[in-house]
């Protein structure tokens, strides 16, 4: 039975009801439900975006089917529950690849657009919504509405990292990139100070498509740089998918603790004894190597944990990363999988969409006390004042004047809000 929660199990809610939605065709009489409704893809997301307590949840996993795909100009139409996984299963053998991945294949195609979601490579294509085309929404009064920048533009840009508020999206058009191998070159780069992490990443950015880093959170400002290209088709034009075993963790087990930690942070820190290591990796295992891993989010036990995002301007940056991982020691928060990487200036179309031009870090938590959620707090003053923000689809726990400080709201976003829809997020940052 599919289990309706967040990916990391925190907050813990129940809802009113669960409304399959099998196909964009499908008609509901949203009368019906007394509350509010929210489009719900696979729950990938961190935080309470995709929750709506005590309420009721549309399960769109269901509306699953490609509509039409041009292998002249890579434009893909399907429905809003096809994930990402499905689009690569089919494409990728067609030399297709998505032209934006965050670090999971397994969510939906209205889930990506909903969170404008981003992946290794801001700098040179900017965010998921960069590459939608046009999306169709269902509203609870019944009305389709077709939205792209040609026409309804002002629904088009508060649905790209809208969070689900403005209706149901039921099918959208993407443009997906050429790839001529299913291999990418990749170099792994030691590094032990934030200033170093910003000297390789100010080269990189020129000469790689995608660059992220792991910091190591035990040791601050020591970690590995990561960064790759596809291969063209003169070095690799074997175009084909490679199936792999999977592990899965089938219940809560509570491994990851302060020990385990610090040995996978110095293990990951001391694995390869050059500077720099080359390889050739399959795309698989450069992008999602976390999926290989069915459940890892149960490996934190059933109290869950927090994914903190934030990302602040390049500017003073630098000063402001080292501060806070002073304080993350400080309070002696510990964390094995901590991403930190920099957005380029492509504008994000979205009007709430996170990505601006600046430093990100993504860093995981297990909930263990309320002084995680205090430092946390601490940590948000910071990154405000750097005039910075939070990123909704990692968040559980900020407050509203943090959101409401950072993200510029205007009328038209309100305006297209579905009065019928919300969700644990929006009441809460609306009603502290």
């Amino acid at each position: 039975m599919k289990n309706y929660s967040n990916f990391n199990n925190y907050p813990k809610v129940s809802h009113k009801d669960i409304i399959p939605f099998y196909s964009s065709v499908d008609k509901i009489d949203f009368n019906n439900c007394e509350g509010y409704v929210l489009p719900y893809g696979l729950g990938k997301s961190y935080g309470d975006v995709c929750l709506n307590p005590d309420n009721y949840l549309i399960d769109c996993s269901f509306m699953n089917k490609f509509i039409s795909f041009s292998e002249e100009t890579g434009v893909l139409e399907a429905e809003s529950g096809v994930t990402l996984n499905d689009i690569l299963q089919i494409f990728v053998p067609k030399g297709y690849f998505l032209p934006v991945t965050p670090g999971t294949k397994f969510i939906t195609l209205g889930g990506a657009i909903a969170n404008d979601v981003h992946g290794k490579n801001h700098h040179k294509l900017g965010s998921f919504g960069n590459h939608i085309l046009e999306i169709e929404i269902l509203k609870t009064d019944g009305q389709k509405i077709l939205c792209s920048k040609e026409f309804n533009y002002d629904l088009f840009k508060s649905t790209i990292g809208g969070l689900g508020l403005t209706g149901i999206i039921t099918k959208a058009k993407l443009k997906l990139s050429k790839i001529g191998s299913v291999f990418l070159n990749t170099e792994y780069i030691k590094f032990n100070s934030f200033e170093e992490f910003f000297e390789i990443n100010s080269y990189s950015e020129q000469e790689y498509e995608y660059t992220v880093a792991w910091v190591n959170a035990s040791q601050i400002g020591k970690g590995l740089y990561i960064r790759g290209n596809f291969l063209n088709e003169n070095e690799n034009n074997e175009i084909k998918l490679y199936l792999k075993k999977k592990l899965n963790i089938p219940i809560n087990l509570p491994l990851i603790n302060s020990i385990s930690i610090n040995i996978f942070n110095f293990l990951n820190q001391n694995k390869q004894l050059k500077k720099i290591s080359k390889k050739i990796n399959y795309f698989d295992k450069f992008f999602y190597p976390l999926d290989n891993i069915y459940n890892w989010n149960r490996l934190y036990g059933k109290n869950g944990f927090l994914q903190y995002q934030f990302v602040i301007p390049l500017e003073n940056s630098l000063s402001k990363i080292k501060e806070i991982f002073k304080i993350i020691k400080e309070n002696n928060l510990k964390s094995f999988l901590s991403v930190l990487k920099t957005f380029g200036n492509i504008k994000s179309l979205g009007i709430l969409s996170f990505p601006i031009q600046g430093l990100t870090l993504a860093i995981d938590f297990k909930i263990s006390n309320y002084k995680l959620f205090e430092t946390l707090d601490i940590l948000d003053k910071i990154v405000l004042d750097a005039g910075g923000r939070i990123y909704p689809a990692k968040d559980c726990r900020m407050k509203g004047e943090v959101f409401f400080s950072s993200y510029n709201i205007d009328q038209n976003f309100l305006n297209n809000i579905d009065i019928k829809i919300s969700s644990g997020f929006w009441r809460r940052i609306n009603n502290p």
